[in-house]
């Protein structure tokens, strides 16, 4: 997998994405705005307020000023702020946290228009050359792609929030478990602990049906053609799996949605630690 995607094409993606996650908002009531997300300690305006965050940041603006009338809040204390990330996350969405919705959604708007400008308006050396990312120092594109998996995650967030249903495969589904998938393996073998010598497949069924193969050697990695038979086989929806990889879910409370096939207390074991993005 290429860590370099297209430029004209990771852009006309996440320009629909952003369209996505607008369209998603636009005309709930304020009340809609404030219900809570899977993510914890946010609710739907947070989740688009975090978005406005980074990308405002990606375009050289710092956080609004902190309104004198409201208290000084020490978001290190919040327990779902882990790291730096979580610190830069949530200092935009406190700040941005008094506005209403529909203000939310037009700052928004305004944002998004403009990095999409600014990502057209790149040239070559800009798109390849290095960049700090949430997954490390990376080519400019990849973190575009990690923006791109970033995104539509919250999409998904606020479509679970609000009880709507979107469309999770097609050509940004697609890209985004892509990002998604390269961690997989990793996380079977750290956090799930799967033995070496052992093969796990993933039998995925919905909007991003595909069937994966991890051999678990000196390393995890994928198979197109495992040699032998599974340890383990878990059989789930592909957004099933991409919310308890994003720990959206607790899996205890999904595991009747799961089949387990061959070591199927193996199977349980990495469900149960697939959590793994920040």
């Amino acid at each position: 997998m290429t860590d370099t995607p297209d430029h004209l094409e990771l852009t006309a993606l996440l320009s629909g994405q952003f369209d996505a996650l607008a369209d998603l908002v636009s005309g709930i009531g304020e009340d809609q705005w404030r219900t809570i997300s899977p993510l914890p300690g946010w609710t739907v305006f947070d989740v688009l307020a975090h978005v406005v965050g980074t990308e405002s940041m990606l375009l050289g603006e710092r956080p609004p000023a902190r309104d004198p009338q409201e208290p000084e809040v020490d978001v290190e204390t919040f327990p779902h702020v882990r790291n730096e990330i979580g610190k830069f996350n949530e200092v935009w969405v406190q700040r941005l946290r008094s506005r209403a919705g529909a203000e939310l959604l037009d700052h928004y708007r305004d944002v998004t228009r403009r990095r999409v400008e600014a990502l057209a308006a790149m040239d070559d050396q800009a798109w390849l050359a290095p960049s700090p990312s949430p997954v490390g120092e990376v080519p400019y594109a990849r973190f575009m792609r990690v923006r791109l998996f970033d995104c539509w995650m919250h999409e998904l967030d606020i479509a679970d929030a609000l009880g709507k249903q979107v469309d999770e495969g097609g050509p940004r589904g697609e890209l985004a478990f892509a990002e998604f998938a390269r961690s997989l393996p990793r996380v079977v073998a750290k956090r799930g602990k799967a033995p070496a010598g052992s093969l796990i497949t993933f039998e995925l069924t919905g909007p991003l049906a595909r069937t994966l193969h991890i051999e678990i050697g000196d390393r995890a990695r994928y198979v197109d053609t495992p040699a032998g038979d599974a340890t383990a086989t878990v059989a789930l929806d592909s957004g099933l799996l991409v919310r308890l990889g994003g720990g959206r879910v607790e899996p205890e409370t999904v595991l009747d949605r799961i089949v387990f096939r061959g070591d199927a207390d193996l199977g349980r074991q990495v469900v149960r630690n697939l959590a793994f993005t920040i």
